[in-house]
């Protein structure tokens, strides 16, 4: 499998990680449909719901920051694996959980061994990929990401009816699958650094004392906080209008549809866009998304809805990731994968937290036009943020450990 823009092909390795991620995102049903089955399998509220959702980003934030940890000291490749094959396994355990106690731990445990594989993943990329290629490489990736994801969302709602159980062992399946391709066809990518810089010794302390990352990082946690409502209280809004888990798994899919149909055009628009400039107008385009959500009661204005803030993702996601790979030191790739994935992590345990609280005490237009608010934010202090972002990549790229088009 190749892409060839102009006379540059993706290395081979960087395709059996495209491979391996369609492979688990295609078969990842249960974080979709996870408060869907707390209400009614398992007879959670929809704030206890929310509550073991947020557990779950408690986990993540500490298998990212374990995982950009290993990358780095381990390895990419043995953590990786580590990561994928314990989360088929706790995948499994969670299907089995039965009382509150149970499924808390379990959901927690699978958020620590699920996210401590993106650090890896991501780092790995960085690694492979040539600077310049970065945001090319990170929009396919992001393209066979929600590629699975789409036919997770369609096949989900039909296997639900099936049983739930059958929602665990595909994701299990497929999960344990794709650390089995990476085992088979990657081998070690971390680099090899013989004498670190000053500012890389430091490991995480170095992470935490980087202004302009950590801003990057902020910015990227209020825009997270909006986007992961779709996961949580966007399928419970659709339940309260009487619309079946079927209807939302159809809806929800217009995402991966838009962006598998999409991505590849988004790629070439922002071939000769700055990176740090995307992200303000991205974020424009998902708060105004989700803030029409508040006057969606209807399957086609859910889908609209939809497609407005996929719009606003399909740039912000490759745009943020070549950011993140300019914005990161050779030597601490792991570290600050894992930095920046902790706001995704952060945001999975405040988005459900506080959007149930939200949802619960004020509604569904409260929750929603909050969530626009909270976009208009972030769209104006990464606008503000921009030429500082731009100008510490020039300065790594200048010092030769980081070469990519902002």
């Amino acid at each position: 499998m190749a892409l060839i823009t102009g006379k540059q092909r993706l290395p081979s390795q960087f395709w059996v990680l495209w491979t391996a991620t369609l492979i688990n995102r295609a078969g990842s049903f249960v974080i979709i449909f996870l408060a869907i089955y707390l209400t009614t399998q398992r007879g959670f509220s929809q704030s206890a719901a929310g509550l073991v959702i947020g557990i779950y980003g408690v986990g993540g934030a500490i298998g990212v920051t374990i995982g950009g940890h290993l990358a780095d000291r381990w390895g990419r490749r043995p953590t990786a694996l580590l990561s994928l094959f314990c989360a088929a396994a706790l995948m499994l355990a969670l299907g089995l959980a039965r009382g509150p106690a149970a499924v808390t731990a379990a959901a927690f445990l699978l958020g620590v061994a699920a996210e401590s594989a993106r650090p890896p993943l991501g780092a790995m990329i960085a690694d492979i990929v040539p600077g310049p290629d970065r945001m090319r490489a990170f929009s396919v990736y992001y393209w066979a990401i929600n590629l699975g994801f789409a036919l997770s969302s369609a096949v989900a709602g039909f296997a639900a009816q099936a049983g739930y159980t059958t929602l665990f062992v595909g994701d299990a399946a497929t999960t344990a699958a794709a650390g089995l391709l990476v085992a088979w066809r990657i081998r070690e990518t971390r680099p090899v650094v013989a004498a670190p810089e000053p500012h890389e010794r430091g490991g995480l302390r170095t992470v935490l004392h980087d202004r302009v990352f950590l801003g990057f990082v902020a910015c990227n946690l209020l825009i997270a906080l909006v986007m992961l409502q779709h996961m949580s209280m966007l399928p419970l809004a659709m339940i309260s209008d009487g619309l079946p888990p079927r209807t939302f798994g159809l809806v929800i899919a217009v995402n991966g549809v838009l962006i598998v149909a999409g991505q590849m055009w988004v790629s070439r628009l922002l071939a000769n866009r700055r990176a740090a400039y995307v992200m303000p107008v991205s974020a424009v385009i998902i708060g105004v998304g989700f803030g029409l959500t508040a006057f969606a009661h209807m399957p086609l204005l859910y889908a609209g809805t939809v497609l407005v803030w996929t719009a606003g993702e399909m740039l912000n996601a490759p745009s943020n990731s070549a950011l993140l790979a300019g914005l990161s030191p050779v030597a601490m790739r792991g570290r600050y994968q894992g930095a920046f994935g902790l706001s995704w992590q952060l945001a999975s345990f405040l988005a459900p937290t506080l959007g149930g609280l939200v949802r619960d005490a004020r509604g569904n237009t409260a929750l929603w036009l909050g969530c626009f608010g909270a976009t208009l934010v972030a769209a104006v202090w990464s606008l503000l943020a921009a030429p500082a972002r731009a100008a510490r990549v020039t300065a790594l790229t200048e010092d030769g450990l980081v070469k990519i088009e902002l």
